[in-house]
């Protein structure tokens, strides 16, 4: 990767211009990073406990009717946080949306399954399970490695 630094007291505001020919895993991380996406903690609810919880241990994020849960090998934490603005914070190329319910940290999958109706049926490491929707179906493929195409 060549990076250029263009210093010049005439300029108001940095201003940073990414040029590749795909956007990939690394691509990815610097706009997540210049972005602010290094969340380093949540704060989830427990009853009347308040537990501070890493991204990385949390296995998905689920909508209930009280809100927003994130699950863990440790339990179920409520957050105040939003899906769409845990999707804001949180790095791209770790999370991604299953549904319009659920968001997954990528390196806690362990497989998946096709449906008929087209969905994904993915399993975690924990053994829980959620389905993709087929509006994301693609994107998770992408994630995964999956849409890559054969050469021959």
């Amino acid at each position: 990767m060549k990076v250029t630094l263009d210093i010049d007291e005439l300029y108001e505001e940095p201003k940073v211009t990414i040029h590749c020919n795909e956007v990939d895993d690394s691509i990815k991380e610097i706009v997540d990073f210049l972005k602010g996406k290094r969340t380093e903690f949540l704060v989830g609810r427990d009853g009347e406990m308040q537990h501070i919880l890493k991204p990385d241990e949390i296995h998905y994020f689920h909508t209930e009717k009280e809100g927003v849960v994130a699950v863990t090998s440790q339990g179920s934490f409520s957050l105040k946080e939003k899906l769409y603005e845990l999707e804001e914070i949180l790095p791209s190329t770790k999370f991604i949306r299953l549904s319009k319910s659920v968001i997954a940290n990528l390196h806690e999958l362990s497989r998946f399954e096709a449906s008929f109706n087209g969905t994904l049926c993915v399993h975690f490491k924990s053994g829980a399970k959620e389905y993709v929707s087929r509006t994301y179906v693609s994107a998770i493929k992408d994630a995964l490695k999956m849409n890559r195409r054969k050469n021959g």
